[in-house]
C-alpha cells in the first residue's frame, strides 16, 4: 500500500504542470527579503509608499501588499490573460551554451530577461511616471532579477532552457524535466535544507553585487552549462537521450550550494539595483525642484 501510495504521488507531481517562467514562489520571496534586508531607510520607505498604490494595477487576484508579493506578481498576473501575455519572454534569455555568450542572440527587440531588468529599473527611477506605473516596474524588476539567476533562465542547448529535457528528481523519485527540477524541487531544497544564512555563505556582499546587468547574465550562463547541464550530460553540448536522465542525490547535494548562491546574490544585486534607480528618481525630482525655484526668483 506504501509503495502504491508513493507512485501515485509521483505520477501526480510528474503530471503537474511546470512553472513557464518562475524560481516558484519560494526563490523568488527568498530574493526579495534578503534585498529588503539591504535597504537603507529611504528606499524601504519609498518601496512601501509604492506598495500603497497595488490598488490601482486592478490586479486583485494578485495583489502585492509588501516586496515579497511584488516578487511573485509577475507570475500570478500570467493568469489574466491577454494582459500580460507581452510580457512572457520577458522571464528568460535561453543563450546557447554551445555558442559564444551574446544575450543579443536571443532578445528580439529587446524582450528578454537581461534588457528588461535595465528597463524597469529605469522607469522605476522615473518620477514622472504615475506611482502605479513605477510600482508596476518594481514588480517586474524584483522577479526578474530572480529569474535571471536561475541558471535555466539563461542557458539553453536549443531545449527551451531544460524544459525538452525528460529528467528524474533523485532516484525512484518524481518525473519532470530539468528546467523544472531547478526551478521547483531543487530550488525549495536548497533554500530550506538546511537552514542558514544565505548571505553568510556568499561572502563578501559588495563583491557579490558588483558588476553589471550582462557580467551576471554571462555568469548565470556558464553556470547552467558547468553545474546544470555537464553533470547530467558529461558534455553538456552532447544530445540528451530519449529516457529520463538522473538527477543522483550526489547532484543534488552538489547543485545545492549552487543555488543558495544564486539566491543570495540576487538578493544582494537586486537591492544596489533598487538603490541606485530610487536615488536617481530622488535627484532628478531634487534637480527639477531646483529649476522650478529658479524660475520663480
Amino acid at each position: 500500500m506504501i509503495r502504491r501510495l508513493q507512485a501515485l504521488a509521483a505520477a501526480l507531481l510528474a503530471l503537474a504542470p511546470a512553472p513557464a517562467a518562475a524560481w516558484w514562489d519560494f526563490g523568488h520571496r527568498t530574493t526579495a527579503s534578503i534585498a529588503w534586508s539591504r535597504l537603507s531607510p529611504a528606499a524601504r520607505h519609498e518601496v512601501r509608499r509604492l506598495v500603497a498604490h497595488a490598488p490601482e494595477l486592478a490586479t486583485p487576484t494578485c495583489p502585492i501588499r509588501s516586496i515579497e508579493d511584488a516578487s511573485v506578481w509577475p507570475d500570478c498576473v500570467k493568469t489574466l490573460g491577454e494582459r500580460f501575455s507581452h510580457a512572457f519572454p520577458w522571464h528568460f534569455q535561453n543563450v546557447d551554451i554551445c555558442k559564444p555568450f551574446d544575450i543579443d542572440s536571443n532578445c528580439p527587440f529587446g524582450a528578454c530577461v537581461s534588457r528588461q531588468i535595465t528597463r524597469q529599473a529605469a522607469l522605476l527611477a522615473d518620477r514622472t511616471l504615475p506611482d502605479r506605473e513605477r510600482l508596476q516596474a518594481l514588480a517586474f524588476l524584483v522577479h526578474l532579477v530572480g529569474d535571471l539567476h536561475q541558471p535555466l533562465h539563461a542557458g539553453d542547448h536549443n531545449d527551451l532552457g531544460g524544459n525538452r529535457v525528460p529528467a528524474r528528481y533523485g532516484p525512484g523519485g518524481p518525473r519532470g524535466n530539468l528546467h523544472l527540477i531547478w526551478d521547483g524541487w531543487l530550488a525549495e531544497r536548497a533554500i530550506t535544507t538546511p537552514p542558514a544564512d544565505l548571505l553568510a555563505e556568499l561572502g563578501d556582499p559588495v563583491t557579490a553585487a558588483a558588476g553589471t546587468v550582462e557580467d551576471w547574465s554571462r555568469e548565470v550562463w556558464e553556470i547552467s552549462r558547468d553545474r546544470a547541464y555537464a553533470p547530467l550530460l558529461g558534455d553538456p553540448c552532447g544530445a540528451p537521450g530519449a529516457e529520463p536522465v538522473t538527477v543522483s542525490a550526489g547532484m543534488i547535494e552538489t547543485a545545492i550550494p549552487v543555488v543558495r548562491q544564486q539566491i543570495a546574490r540576487g538578493g544582494l544585486r537586486l537591492a544596489r539595483l533598487i538603490e541606485e534607480a530610487l536615488a536617481a528618481s530622488r535627484s532628478r525630482a531634487g534637480a527639477r525642484e531646483r529649476g522650478a525655484r529658479a524660475i520663480r526668483r
